[in-house]
């Protein structure tokens, strides 16, 4: 994508969104963590309805390791993989208590350390907490930067480091905010919604398509 049409693309989707923000509920840096692992193959709605009972009851790393793993599961039950998830959460809560003072550290290699905390989640927590400009490529960032030509990319993290080359610096710490939306209710994987997509003029997908209102 040329560089006049990236900046294009993002000033469109800034004028639509100023301040776009992560749809996960949460009051502290370990609470945006805890969702964030949580969220993995999961939707955020159905994250924060699991997590406004439980970070009532365990808002920090030692009160959740009080909680118990399995008092943890029947939290997270309606979440995916709920097991597996509430065994990494309390082995990272051990880990933040007796490492790092029950603080969440905002370095990369330390945050990757945490068990089930992959490079996604950290670069979450880093870009929302902490203010980096990080991108974070799940699975609707990677289908609308494909798509659209922004950044091709057959792994999440080509498509994160092509992110990171093309996207000017006066867009980069709210960028992947607008990907996530723009892929969660715009540019969906099976319907598209091409016919109102604001970007549609710079996006390769839709040129390759003839103008076509929705994709194939």
């Amino acid at each position: 994508m040329k560089p006049a049409d990236v900046e294009q693309l993002f000033a469109t989707l800034r004028s639509a969104n100023p301040h776009p923000a992560s749809e996960l509920q949460y009051s502290s840096v370990f609470e945006l963590l805890t969702a964030v692992l949580l969220s993995a193959q999961a939707t955020d709605a159905g994250v924060n309805r699991a997590t406004r009972r439980l970070f009532a009851q365990a808002p920090t790393p030692q009160a959740m390791l009080e909680l118990g793993e399995e008092a943890l599961c029947e939290h997270i039950r309606s979440i995916g993989l709920y097991r597996t998830k509430a065994k990494h959460l309390v082995q990272t809560c051990r880990i933040l208590v007796e490492q790092h003072g029950g603080v969440v550290p905002r370095e990369r290699d330390a945050l990757q350390a945490l068990p089930g905390v992959g490079r996604k989640t950290a670069n979450v927590v880093l870009n929302v907490a902490f203010g980096e400009p990080t991108m974070a490529v799940d699975t609707h960032v990677f289908r609308v930067a494909n798509r659209t030509g922004l950044a091709r990319g057959d792994t999440p993290e080509a498509v994160e480091q092509g992110l990171l080359s093309v996207v000017p610096d006066a867009y980069a710490v709210e960028a992947h905010h607008w990907l996530i939306l723009h892929g969660r209710y715009v540019c969906t994987a099976r319907s598209p919604a091409c016919r109102v997509c604001a970007i549609s003029s710079v996006c390769a997908a839709f040129a390759a398509s003839g103008g076509a209102a929705t994709l194939s």
